[in-house]
């Protein structure tokens, strides 16, 4: 810790947005929370467009209805909520909650885990395909097609909260955050915002668009996992650990992000590298 004192404080300034954008009486609406949903209901619109595409679909044989996305939505945002919120409680923070257990239900005090989250909309997926008879993989595509919108709307989000913020560093443009302690950090919620939101989104894009790899179910949805995990274990090295948890076995730089990256990264070769394209049966 003492290096960190070394570090010249010069940084830019941090942006003094309210992380609420409006409040009337006890309701307060925080750009975190718009973040969420603004990022669910892209990704169920684009959802829809990719369905609807006989372009990018084998034989042009579209895999679901439109109507099946308009009733997934709800799955979905119970999935990302119950999902990432247990995710938190278990992977970042659970003898707090061992200890308050009321604070599980207060959301709105923030605590939401990605990989919690994945794994909600995954079993959400699981289950409503299985019950509308779509091929899963191929609803796991097109959801997790749109999905880095989201994720880059609420790294932006954590930045105006001043939350997650990065490790000390004399780049220029560094940030002192004004809970972060006398240090200039690095924002690493907008390299994560970058990352796992731009640039994956555009990588997916190309992948269903030119590459027309919908038509190989779960090679898009096995991107999308890889892509979120290589970003991740790399921003992890430039965000701070969190404060409960720390490195972790002994390092000064193994952090809980990259641990519950490393399986989606393998996870996504094996879907991507195992995935083969559909062929439509002939008619007699």
């Amino acid at each position: 810790m003492s290096e960190y004192f070394l570090l010249p404080l010069a940084s830019l300034p941090f942006p003094n947005i309210n992380p609420v954008i409006v409040q009337i009486g006890p309701l307060a609406v925080h750009w975190y929370g718009v973040g969420y949903i603004v990022g669910i209901l892209f990704a169920w619109w684009y959802a829809k467009r990719l369905a609807t595409n006989a372009r990018l679909w084998p034989d042009g044989v579209l895999p679901m209805k439109p109507e099946d996305l308009d009733d997934f939505i709800v799955w979905a945002a119970i999935g990302v909520v119950l999902g990432g919120r247990t995710g938190y409680v278990l992977f970042y923070d659970l003898a707090r909650y061992i200890a308050h257990p009321l604070d599980i239900f207060a959301v709105w005090q923030g605590g939401m885990s990605f990989h919690g989250g994945l794994l909600g909309v995954i079993l959400a997926m699981t289950l409503f395909s299985l019950k509308r008879g779509i091929r899963t993989w191929s609803l796991f595509d097109v959801v997790a097609a749109g999905v880095p919108v989201g994720l880059g709307l609420v790294r932006v989000a954590n930045f105006i909260n001043s939350e997650l913020w990065g490790r000390p560093t004399d780049v220029p443009w560094a940030v002192e955050f004004p809970n972060g302690g006398p240090f200039s950090r690095h924002p690493s919620q907008l390299y994560e915002a970058l990352l796992e939101g731009l640039v994956l989104f555009l990588v997916l894009r190309i992948l269903t668009h030119s590459r027309l790899k919908l038509k190989t179910p779960r090679f898009v949805g096995g991107a999308f996992i890889c892509g979120y995990g290589l970003s991740r274990i790399f921003v992890e090295f430039f965000r701070e650990p969190d404060q409960q948890l720390g490195y972790l076995l002994g390092t000064n730089w193994l952090t809980m992000g990259m641990i519950l990256s490393t399986p989606m990264v393998l996870a996504g070769i094996w879907a991507m590298v195992t995935a083969k394209p559909v062929t439509q049966p002939q008619p007699a």
